[in-house]
């Protein structure tokens, strides 16, 4: 067996460094979507909206490099999290639920950095769009539209996920801070932020029901369409106002998490060890 000295926190930096990548993506989010809400210029749109932002910015390449490298760091951390329980979930129904949407968080963050990667090496953002062509292509498939009814209230489910965490208030259970700073300000962050995300999930699941229910890939809509949808609401400015301020405080929730989570991050054999035999289950 290879042996790898300082693996364990080789993968703990890249979980940071993916957190902080992140956090980047949504404060940038949040912010043009406040800047729209409030009027003053500005785009309610998802995060490849946020990196073209970034991209036309003083050394918008070299940053959005940085954000490839580090979202696909993410989805790295979020492949090890799925595998190895590295977060110590278990094997109950609820510890898989998580692990398997850790999984499914990997392939998207990856997906995201290759399009960052692609930005900022000027070959335009790849990709295409990401909900309609996804919702198009289980269409087309035996049971697509029962497939995706199942992911749209997959995604409603996180978005009761993110509400309850909210409620509960339970976002900083691992960080690596004393009781007086989780109550006086990663907490109220936290919470704010996850409580935006789950309405925004709650949406886009909405929108993917909508799609099944009509057999249309053009009902499924992302989060540009669900900010559109709340700016289109009587005060609707000062909702998406509330949930745009909620994206940015999820963002920078993301960069309290870089610095403070606590990531029992397993060793680099380990981790080579239980993808292989993941590779051998599918095989």
């Amino acid at each position: 067996m290879r042996t790898f000295p300082g693996g364990r926190n080789t993968i703990e930096r890249i979980a940071r460094f993916g957190y902080g990548a992140r956090g980047v993506v949504y404060i940038v989010v949040g912010g043009l979507a406040l800047l729209a809400a409030l009027g003053h210029g500005g785009r309610a749109g998802d995060s490849k909206d946020a990196l073209r932002a970034v991209m036309a910015g003083p050394f918008g390449a070299a940053i959005v490099g940085l954000i490839a490298l580090g979202l696909a760091g993410f989805a790295l951390w979020r492949l090890v999290e799925g595998i190895t329980d590295a977060d110590r979930r278990g094997t109950s129904a609820k510890g898989l639920a998580v692990r398997g949407a850790h999984l499914i968080s990997a392939v998207l963050y990856l997906g995201l950095a290759a399009s960052a990667a692609s930005l900022s090496l000027g070959l335009g953002m790849s990709g295409g769009d990401g909900v309609h062509d996804g919702t198009a292509w289980l269409l087309s498939k035996p049971f697509g539209r029962w497939l995706v009814a199942l992911v749209g209230l997959a995604v409603v489910g996180g978005g009761f996920g993110f509400l309850g965490k909210a409620w509960r208030g339970d976002v900083t259970d691992r960080l690596a801070l004393d009781a007086q700073d989780r109550d006086r300000w990663a907490g109220p962050i936290g919470r704010f932020g996850y409580a935006a995300r789950g309405l925004a999930f709650l949406i886009i699941g909405g929108f993917l029901v909508a799609a099944a229910w009509h057999q249309r890939s053009s009902d499924a809509k992302g989060l540009s369409e669900a900010f559109a949808l709340l700016r289109a609401q009587p005060y609707g400015w000062i909702l998406l106002g509330l949930v745009a301020a909620g994206h940015a405080a999820f963002g920078a929730f993301g960069l309290i998490q870089a610095r403070y989570r606590h990531i029992d991050a397993p060793d680099i054999d380990r981790v080579d060890d239980a993808a292989g035999a993941a590779a051998r289950a599918l095989g």
